[in-house]
């Protein structure tokens, strides 16, 4: 198994997913397998990932998981891979907490072996860079900073003075990128923008790939990657389902979930949804926004996305919205976290305009123009519900634009933040529904994964109905 490469930040918005997806783009021209990651619990940057290395992308989080499974996903992936690239989160050492190493990108570099190559902005600095580098390279003896990679270099002169300030640094440069204003992917909410499928994004991913090939030393990279357990056997990764018509389910499946996933429903952790499959689910895919029905299911998952900016389709395609609500209203387990909370609203605010949406919640949701939420959560059930009994806790994560206002009788969690220092009720619940701002890791809540399955088999009778 090879080295992971750790593409790592002095702080946020250096240009680590420009960096990471390049690396991995180039590896990938070269015909090799690659095995991307990301830190943190963020969904955007895998998609720029998936789209550069050809092969989903693994978040890797200790507080939405836990260090052993963080390492069981990293082997498990790297072992089918020539090459495994991680994106890091934030600045290498920012964590969950002020002090402390945990969630930061440093300590899942230490719990998988990483050799980190940290990335600065050098568009403002000059000799300064080599306390910065030293500073990093020092810090903790745990985290080994292999090199650097310097990013938005103003040209020779300034490439020079900051190649002899990382010499004096003692950190070896991997890679001095030139300053390319339009490669720089724009923002939206949580992190980037969301890679689709246009052909724009495309080509800029492909001016990412060559700018990245052309100034960065992968044949240096990969040598430090080999360098640490030489290449591993490649072996078939596992290829989620597609979306199936039949009623039958496959030998060792209980129950059928269907799965929203689109350009509207795609913020799903990969090793989530697998657990999902493990614990005994088939996963049948379909899409809010062009499907004219809900697939043949015993249950369903709307996962987050970004329904404000599909508002006007969605509520265009009224025979989804119809099919969603009857079987929600027929009896059907439904999990729902962010975005597809705010599709089972009965309509949907923004800019004094409104979309209707499902109609299942009898809230609104107002899309507000600023952030109404940001970190990880623990959230405790405050009755049973598909996922836990009463008393029971996952953890989670929240991040939304939107604010819905909840009736603290029918909430679903009593949800803590530690960076406010409070509880706030969050979600709604009703019989078979449990709806959420808290997104999940359903591979670091195997209860709660085993609990949905269990429920959409105990349906199966009622999906009869629904689907009849």
């Amino acid at each position: 198994m090879t080295r992971p490469v750790v593409i790592a930040g002095a702080a946020s918005g250096v240009g680590k997913t420009t960096l990471a997806a390049g690396i991995m783009g180039a590896c990938r021209r070269r015909g090799l397998k690659v095995a991307p990651f990301k830190v943190g619990p963020d969904y955007i940057d895998p998609g720029f990932h998936q789209r550069a290395a050809g092969a989903p992308s693994r978040n890797l989080d200790t507080w939405l998981t836990s260090a052993d499974e963080v390492r069981a996903i990293y082997r498990r992936r790297a072992a089918a891979a020539d090459v495994s690239i991680v994106e890091g989160v934030m600045g290498l050492f920012d964590g969950r907490a002020g002090a402390g190493a945990g969630g930061s990108t440093a300590e899942v570099s230490g719990l998988i072996g990483g050799a980190v190559m940290l990335v600065a902005d050098c568009a403002r600095q000059a000799r300064s860079l080599a306390p910065l580098l030293k500073g990093f390279a020092t810090f903790d003896a745990g985290t080994a900073v292999a090199g650097c990679i310097l990013n938005n270099v103003g040209g020779a002169g300034h490439e020079r003075i900051l190649r002899d300030a990382a010499r004096e640094a003692g950190v070896t440069v991997f890679g001095v990128l030139p300053r390319q204003p339009e490669i720089v992917l724009p923002s939206r909410h949580l992190g980037l923008v969301q890679a689709g499928g246009a052909d724009a994004e495309q080509a800029k991913l492909e001016l990412i790939i060559d700018h990245v090939q052309q100034n960065v030393d992968i044949d240096a990279l990969l040598a430090l990657a080999r360098g640490a357990g030489g290449k591993a056997a490649r072996e078939d990764g596992k290829r989620p389902p597609g979306v199936g018509s039949v009623r039958e389910l496959p030998p060792g499946a209980s129950a059928r979930i269907a799965v929203a996933r689109d350009e509207a429903f795609s913020f799903y952790y990969v090793d989530g949804l697998e657990a999902l499959e493990e614990a005994g689910a088939e996963l049948a895919y379909f899409s809010p926004l062009r499907d004219e029905t809900l697939p043949a299911c015993d249950g369903v998952y709307l996962g987050g996305g970004y329904p404000e900016v599909y508002a006007a389709e969605l509520e265009a395609n009224r025979s989804m919205r119809e099919s969603v609500a009857a079987a929600v209203s027929g009896g059907l387990p439904t999990y729902a976290e962010c975005g597809g909370l705010v599709y089972l609203c009965r309509e949907l605010e923004e800019h004094g305009r409104s979309r209707r949406m499902a109609g299942v919640l009898p809230l609104t949701a107002r899309m507000t123009g600023r952030r109404q939420a940001l970190g990880y959560v623990e959230a405790t059930a405050r009755r049973d519900s598909i996922l836990m009994p009463a008393g029971a806790s996952v953890r989670g994560h929240e991040f939304h634009w939107s604010a819905i206002d909840w009736s603290v009788d029918d909430s679903a969690y009593d949800c803590y933040s530690g960076r406010l220092g409070r509880s706030t009720p969050d979600g709604y619940l009703a019989g078979g529904l449990l709806a959420s701002y808290v997104h999940i890791h359903f591979g670091g809540n195997r209860d709660a994964a085993a609990a949905f399955v269990g429920a959409c088999a105990r349906a199966r009778g009622v999906s009869a109905r629904v689907h009849g």
